[in-house]
């Protein structure tokens, strides 16, 4: 299914993986009117798990059959639920767009988690001068010069920690499942089955508050969960098969865009001057570090205009 997309589909794909993971934290903000943190996170697991196994059977496809696999994929899931609860609770306690501008950190903590964990990554002048400047735009979206009140500083937090997570279940599959050459669809399916099981698990625990559902609610769960954690997995696995991961990876830069959009247009949200700046230069700084804009391809293309004239 992956491999044999037509490259004209890859688009609206891409439109639609952007729209999605954008707007999953205004589905987050208004669901949370009538469920719990803990709850949004089970039923998008539950509801994302079933979209995949859906899809697993339609395609035929099996779910891997070494137990070392689903050992490590449950660790993923387990690191990928962490970050679930903390980006639905954080946006309990700020604005749904602010939220989605802390996600885009994303692709530059995981460089941080990598250079970390992974003995084959270095740190080469573009991912520390990259670094250097994405971390500056961290501290500009959080205001390090107006410390905000408690609520909304533990919610930042709560964000960049979520960041990280994602970070660590990033290096995890990279360094443990995806050297086996496995395919997406079961990887996924297991992985976020698990994560599904074991937030069912400790439902009884950490989400017994009363639930109270409109239709506003359910469409969010629905688009959260089989949309935003099913079908949007499919969708980003067509989009590195057809474009190359370097190319798939600039939807980090749209999320930001379409949630702070969908915040202000149909949540009435607004954002201080310093959080889209520092999500600008935040984005600047995952360019600089995976190597696209740098001063010697400026160099190497002045040389060039001086031979030819």
């Amino acid at each position: 299914m992956t491999g044999s997309t037509a490259p004209q589909r890859i688009l609206p794909q891409f439109i639609a993986l952007s729209v999605i993971w954008g707007a999953s934290f205004l589905f987050i903000k208004v669901a949370l009117d009538g469920l719990s943190p803990a709850q949004i996170v089970v039923g998008r697991l539950v509801l994302g798990a079933m979209v995949l196994i859906a899809i697993l059977v339609w395609t035929r496809q099996r779910l891997p059959s070494d137990p070392g696999v689903w050992g490590h994929l449950a660790v993923v899931a387990a690191l990928q639920c962490v970050p679930f609860l903390l980006f639905a609770w954080a946006t309990g306690q700020i604005s749904s767009g602010l939220a989605s501008i802390y996600n885009a950190t994303v692709p530059l903590l995981t460089m941080v988690v990598g250079l970390a964990l992974l003995p084959e990554e270095h740190l080469t002048r573009p991912r520390l001068v990259g670094l250097l400047i994405g971390l500056g735009g961290v501290g500009v979206i959080f205001g390090v010069w107006d410390a905000p009140e408690a609520s909304g500083l533990l919610a930042q937090l709560a964000c960049l920690v979520a960041t990280v997570g994602y970070g660590f279940a990033f290096v995890y599959l990279r360094r443990y499942i995806t050297p086996r050459g496995l395919g997406a669809i079961p990887l996924a399916t297991v992985q976020i089955g698990l994560g599904a099981v074991m937030m069912l698990a400790v439902t009884p625990l950490i989400a017994t508050e009363p639930i109270e559902l409109d239709l506003a609610i359910i469409a969010s769960m629905v688009a959260l969960g089989a949309g935003g954690t099913g079908l949007a997995y499919i969708w980003n696995t067509n989009i590195v098969a057809g474009w190359g991961a370097t190319n798939a990876s600039t939807v980090t830069y749209l999320i930001p865009v379409v949630g702070v959009t969908l915040g202000i247009v149909v949540l009435g949200e607004t954002l201080s001057w310093n959080q889209p700046v520092g999500a600008l230069i935040v984005v600047l700084g995952i360019v600089i570090s995976q190597d696209r804009l740098t001063l010697s391809g400026s160099a190497g293309w002045a040389s060039r205009v001086r031979q030819r004239t």
